[in-house]
């Protein structure tokens, strides 16, 4: 499997928030773009992120 390298967007033009700890906060609309499920790539190792019906994340390998 190929990936295309991503084109860079500068920070500061994405939708993200300092959460009162610091950390990044994201949108999970924004990640999902209308769609109900995303493919994360992490260490080597794909994993599917999706909505479920009840509206709830689930994260698989």
């Amino acid at each position: 499997m190929t990936f295309d390298k991503p084109s860079h967007t500068p920070e500061t033009q994405l939708p993200l928030k300092q959460g009162n700890t610091g950390h990044r906060v994201i949108a999970s609309s924004v990640l999902f773009a209308g769609k109900t499920e995303l493919r994360i790539l992490h260490g080597g190792v794909e994993y599917l992120l999706r909505i479920t019906k009840e509206n709830k994340l689930i994260l698989t390998k």
